[in-house]
């Protein structure tokens, strides 16, 4: 707590008030007037935050002679019995067994507390924490979470990353994740199935992947069921077989393909608007800007300690200056600016301009019907108003489920079938 610093040579020995009584201190300490109520903290009361010294107005005098004594007032701010507590659950956060059932208001303070403590950071503490909090408390601790371009984050924390439940949105893209990997794997499970946004883009992903991303969805009814974004461009070797296992998503409204191996063609068209409602989108739609994609939720603080210390640990500790100057003499210089430039996992701006716009969208219902009006008029054939009204049964209906005998009619290949006994 606060005390005052000065010289031996300008005051004497310091008393203290306390309970009505002056004391005297053993041990003079050396104190300048710095003002009514300012202070700092004593050597010997440094970790305690309930006592402070403070010289009060009356105390003060005008005098200026060496060796006045000084006054000092002995002042109690006694700390609540709930910060006492709370403070001691969050340097024990590791041992709770389980928070279900607790008040979200006091585990909001408990999760700031031990945050404060750096106990998410800690290897030792961090996972069992986290996975204590999101079995309890789901979406609160993060509900939308912001991965783009941070490939060594989520090596490096995976586990952590999957501890989380409840996420609504959860953006991946240039993480170079490919088909085989756990993280990809983690999206079948029920943990996620809360999902409505997913970005998969520039992840190297096929056709494969798809397969195993959708296999737990298309047969057993689990997984990403209330998927509604997806996002899977910049992807060159997902074609239209892989885009077809996509068909399984009946919630599914927007869908960006562009840059992927399938190409704009008729058929791919009429798969899309028969089994999934989808037309293609005349301009790039928003949905798909990144603006709106930030970590949100309690856990927002523990993921940017997260990105700075990884970011830290990789920064380049030995410098490559003799190097440069080396191949600058054997006029190398340009080639070694490329080798030593860092790799950008950005998406290409250039790239994506010149590429076909494959983005795909749900009309509004609304659009469909003044659609199916407009051609239900004198002059139109039955057959277009037959078709039209299968567009708008598809959109009222498309959560509806299967029928038996269109489940019956699928027949699974031998690869879904070993796919489904690895779970």
């Amino acid at each position: 707590m606060p005390y005052m610093k000065g010289s031996d040579s300008d005051y004497g020995p310091v008393y203290i008030r306390e309970k009505g009584e002056l004391r005297l201190i053993a041990d003079p300490v050396n104190v300048e007037k710095v003002g009514p109520y300012k202070t700092k903290p004593l050597s010997h009361l440094k970790k305690c935050d309930s006592v402070r010294f403070c010289i009060r107005e009356g105390d003060q005098t005008t005098s200026t002679k060496k060796n006045d004594p000084v006054f000092l007032t002995l002042c109690y701010s006694a700390k609540s019995l709930f910060d006492i507590a709370l403070g001691f659950v969050a340097d024990n956060v590791q041992h709770i067994d389980s928070l279900i059932g607790f008040p979200e208001q006091v585990a909001e303070k408990l999760f700031a507390a031990a945050e404060k403590r750096q106990k998410f950071i800690d290897p030792g503490t961090g996972l069992r924490a986290l996975q204590t909090f999101s079995k309890a408390y789901g979406s609160l601790v993060l509900s939308s979470l912001c991965l783009k371009s941070r490939y060594l984050l989520v090596s490096e924390k995976l586990e952590e990353i999957k501890s989380f439940q409840g996420l609504s949105c959860l953006d991946l893209s240039s993480c170079k994740l490919g088909d085989d990997h756990e993280l990809l794997q983690h999206l079948t499970t029920e943990a996620l199935s809360s999902l409505v946004k997913l970005n998969l883009g520039d992840n190297c992903l096929s056709d494969s992947g798809l397969r195993k991303m959708t296999a737990p969805v298309r047969v057993m009814k689990r997984g990403l069921k209330n998927l509604e974004h997806l996002d899977l461009s910049c992807n060159p070797n997902i074609g239209e077989l892989g885009i077809g296992y996509l068909c399984c998503f009946k919630k599914l409204s927007v869908l960006d393909i562009s840059g992927a191996g399938a190409k704009l063609s008729k058929s791919l068209l009429q798969m899309l608007q028969n089994k999934m409602g989808l037309v293609s989108a005349d301009a790039p739609l928003q949905d798909f800007s990144h603006a709106h994609c930030k970590t949100e939720g309690w856990a927002e603080q523990v993921i940017l300690q997260w990105d700075s210390i990884i970011s830290d640990s990789a920064k380049p500790r030995i410098s490559l200056m003799p190097r440069t100057v080396a191949q600058r003499f054997y006029g190398k210089e340009t080639s070694m600016k490329r080798v030593l430039a860092p790799p950008s996992l950005a998406f290409n701006i250039k790239e994506r301009k010149s590429e076909v716009n494959m983005q795909f969208h749900k009309k509004p219902l609304q659009d469909i019907c003044a659609v199916a009006y407009d051609e239900s008029l004198p002059g139109k054939t039955s057959a277009i108003q037959n078709s039209k009204k299968r567009d708008l049964e598809i959109l009222v209906q498309d959560n509806a489920v299967p029928s038996a005998k269109r489940q019956c009619a699928r027949q699974l290949t031998v690869e879904d079938w070993d796919l489904l006994d690895s779970y």
